[in-house]
């Protein structure tokens, strides 16, 4: 693994528009903190209106060869960009860390992760397939064809730099597509790192361009008036994607949104409790509970809730709180001062009104911002814990008596991102299937994103699905095609 400075010194600073690394327009600068100190660890550009202008040029120019360039050819050139990222995993996990703060195993399990979907849309790319075949009147012949839709706007979140990064870029490229990328502001080094990485895996000048910026809207608002652009993709809350689907209106814009979510994790009286202790540890402190799959809601039957509890307290007292590069450690900061500041909130206000307070429940004193895992039991009706998505390591406990109400406690909601259940009925896990409004769901199981599956939500959770056989498909368009019948 590379020492920190030797790696921050080898991320570009820069802008890369039409292929060339570049500074601002106007020379402006952010500055990229380690949230875990607050220490500065790089200063970058940060990009104009002009800047975006130039970036949806570039896009717009290197889209015609780039979508007429053979499937093989671009899937051997995500295939390779796969290989080098396997390569320098430990870079990567490391960089992640320095700038974002999760625990170093779990950047590498991100490397891993998004690795897959450079693997699995190089292989994806040569698989675009029409069809063929007689109108039912005999008369002539349908050809159906799919095709890039053209330059596309990406605009990815600070929680993890790396997959949300691979995720839009990979299928975008497999479908022929070219792109902008604008990282949060937050978390931009790992994408520019890995910009740099796809040039030397052989993608063309213009196909991939990054933006960072202090300003989204400075970068946003020029590039979605362009009549060019044809595509949009986001993460990120859902006020912020409801403004941008309104932008996006204006020029009738393909949109993939992944939004906020409020993940209800059901426990029924007949779970095996270990397995379901693991899968909560796992869905709620993954990411020091900022993923907008962690569990929000644990919703458990009354006759095994406090027996839950007292299991995920004794795990949760358990865990070492530090630094992410440091050995050991499960729990590192909170991404900025806001983030600890609502977190707090929200679980003073559990226990203001009548939750019990099992561990943590406050900030760490120290440089850094950092909050320590929680657990809170018996949480009412009406808090704002059970309403709003938490995106910090707080674990609230709501118990509940019957199969019906667990159901409408898990569905009262404007969010269906994930849910997660836990019961050893095969019947009560279909019926759940069934029941629960959202877009994926665990089964006895507290991981479920992967690279071959479609990850996407219902109701406010958003629009569209990344990954599996569907993700490509986000980044084409069909064309119908009436051929005369050739026997006439």
């Amino acid at each position: 693994m590379t020492d920190e400075t030797t790696l921050l010194e080898s991320v570009p600073a820069g802008l890369l528009i039409g292929g060339q690394w570049r500074g601002a327009s106007d020379g402006a600068t952010v500055d990229v903190h380690d949230p875990a100190t607050g220490d500065v660890i790089k200063t970058i550009a940060s990009a104009t209106s002009d800047d975006a202008r130039a970036a949806m040029d570039a896009a717009a120019d290197a889209f015609p060869a780039w979508s007429r360039t053979p499937a093989r050819e671009r899937g051997e050139i995500l295939r390779r960009a796969f290989d080098l990222l396997m390569e320098r995993a430990d870079d990567f996990a490391l960089l992640m860390t320095l700038e974002m703060g999760k625990p170093l195993a779990q950047a590498r399990g991100e490397v891993t992760y998004g690795g897959e979907f450079l693997r699995w849309f190089a292989e994806e790319a040569p698989r675009i397939a029409g069809r063929y075949g007689s109108n039912p009147e005999g008369t002539g012949r349908v050809v159906v064809s799919q095709h890039a839709v053209g330059p596309c706007f990406l605009v990815t979140p600070w929680n993890f730099p790396l997959a949300m990064a691979t995720r839009k870029i990979a299928p975008a490229l497999a479908a022929g597509c070219t792109v902008i990328i604008k990282p949060a502001t937050l978390t931009p080094l790992t994408t520019l790192a890995f910009a740099a990485l796809l040039e030397e895996a052989g993608v063309p000048a213009g196909v991939v361009n990054v933006l960072t910026s202090s300003s989204a809207s400075s970068i946003s608002g020029p590039i979605l008036a362009d009549p060019r652009l044809r595509k949009l993709s986001f993460t990120g809350s859902t006020g912020v994607g409801i403004k941008l689907m309104e932008q996006a209106a204006s020029g009738v814009l393909r949109t993939s949104m992944e939004l906020g979510g409020n993940a209800p994790f059901l426990v029924f009286e007949d779970a095996d409790l270990d397995a379901a202790v693991d899968g909560a540890i796992a869905a709620k402190f993954r990411n020091i509970g900022q993923a907008c799959t962690a569990a929000n809601r644990f919703i458990v039957h009354e006759s095994v809730a406090e027996e839950f509890a007292a299991r995920v307290t004794a795990r949760v007292e358990a865990m070492r709180i530090g630094r992410g590069t440091e050995e050991g450690v499960e729990i590192g900061p909170l991404i900025d001062d806001r983030a600890v500041d609502k977190a707090a909130s929200l679980v003073a206000d559990a226990v203001k009104r009548g939750g019990r307070l099992l561990a943590g429940g406050a900030a760490v004193e120290g440089p850094g911002t950092f909050f320590a895992p929680t657990v809170i039991s018996d949480v009412k009706p009406g808090t704002e814990l059970l309403r709003e998505e938490i995106f910090g390591p707080v674990l609230a406990i709501a118990p509940f008596s019957t199969e019906d109400q667990a159901v409408q406690m898990a569905n009262d909601t404007e969010y269906g991102l994930v849910s997660y259940v836990y019961t050893q009925s095969l019947a009560r896990g279909q019926r759940m299937i069934e029941r629960l409004e959202t877009g994926m769901m665990g089964l006895n199981a507290g991981i479920i994103s992967n690279a071959a599956a479609p990850f996407g939500g219902w109701k406010m959770s958003g629009l569209g699905r990344e990954g599996g056989a569907e993700g490509i498909h986000e980044y084409l368009q069909t064309k119908y095609t009436m051929t005369p019948d050739p026997f006439a």
